[in-house]
């Protein structure tokens, strides 16, 4: 069991208030679940006065309230973000050694893995490969040659890294021919890439994953595209080719991107929108929508005089 003392350096970005008891006292917590899910080892949090008394309700150890909550029990431990107090409580009590490389990867002795690095069943590893120190690789992952992947990066399983991009020649015939794709992908650190999403590397040049960037399933990245630091991808996400998405952008699912467009820091498109080629999209904040994406409010009014003329 962790001491308080121990417990309130985990969740130190979270901001817990100074505690009355002794930072020494131990803590019987072992898990976080739910609050149906409670017992007498876990930690739960509440986000408001009703979910709070939920929680006391229950017979959890410990639970995460924001500061200034109203409730004389000394489960309670006032937090400014009871939500990322809960999951860095998460993360630490989940931790464990990585496994090692499955009996059934395929390692090509060209490539090189830092320590506590963790292959899965079926996962393919090129030559040139690097991988950096505490990295997750799932089953059947397919890591093509010359990919950099930093420290703690996360692939789950059936993602594909590094694959040809979708660039073409075409012949006086009419036919087509593959343009060179013999650039490179930069996975930075602490970025975690969903199950069955593919990145491809750089035509010439390079494509980059910023890091802390978070990707979900099903998620295309065409190459040379340069996504920033802290960029949020929801599922079926495709974007394509030489398009940056700049620090701290959301996109929701379905989102749609053309080649050579720019997204810039902060900007949030709403799920399904849609970015024409060579579009640039501004503003730290602002909530972009529809196809072609527009600002939020000028979508909305343009949805009701639809409604109007139908």
């Amino acid at each position: 069991m962790p001491t308080l003392h121990e417990l309130y350096d985990w969740i130190a970005e979270a901001g817990p208030a100074q505690p009355a008891s002794s930072l020494a006292a131990p803590v019987n917590v072992q898990r976080v679940t739910s609050l149906v899910d409670a017992t007498a080892n876990a930690a739960v949090f509440a986000s408001d006065a009703a979910t709070l008394q939920q929680a006391i309700a229950t017979e959890a150890a410990l639970i995460f309230a924001p500061i200034g909550s109203s409730a004389d029990d000394d489960r309670v431990l006032p937090v400014r973000d009871p939500r990322l107090a809960f999951t860095l409580l998460a993360h630490r009590l989940r931790r464990t050694p990585a496994l090692g490389t499955h009996l059934t990867a395929s390692i090509d002795p060209g490539a090189e893995l830092a320590a506590d690095v963790e292959i899965g069943p079926g996962a393919v590893v090129a030559a040139g490969v690097r991988i950096g120190a505490g990295s997750r690789i799932g089953a059947r992952v397919v890591l093509e040659r010359g990919i950099t992947l930093g420290e703690r990066v996360t692939v789950q399983s059936g993602a594909v890294l590094g694959s040809y991009g979708f660039g073409y020649a075409r012949r006086p015939s009419g036919s087509y021919l593959l343009f060179p794709q013999q650039g490179t992908l930069v996975i930075e650190d602490d970025v975690e890439i969903g199950a069955n999403s593919t990145i491809d590397r750089g035509a010439l040049g390079e494509t980059r994953i910023g890091a802390g960037t978070k990707i979900d399933n099903l998620v295309h990245i065409g190459h040379n595209c340069r996504i920033g630091r802290n960029v949020i991808l929801a599922a079926q996400t495709g974007i394509s080719g030489s398009t940056v998405v700049e620090d701290g952008a959301i996109l929701g699912g379905q989102v749609g991107i053309g080649e050579h467009a720019t997204v810039g820091p902060g900007v949030i498109l709403g799920g399904g929108a849609g970015v024409l080629s060579g579009k640039k999209l501004f503003g730290a904040g602002q909530v972009f929508w529809g196809r072609p994406a527009q600002p939020l409010r000028q979508y909305l009014r343009d949805l009701a005089r639809l409604r109007k003329g139908a």
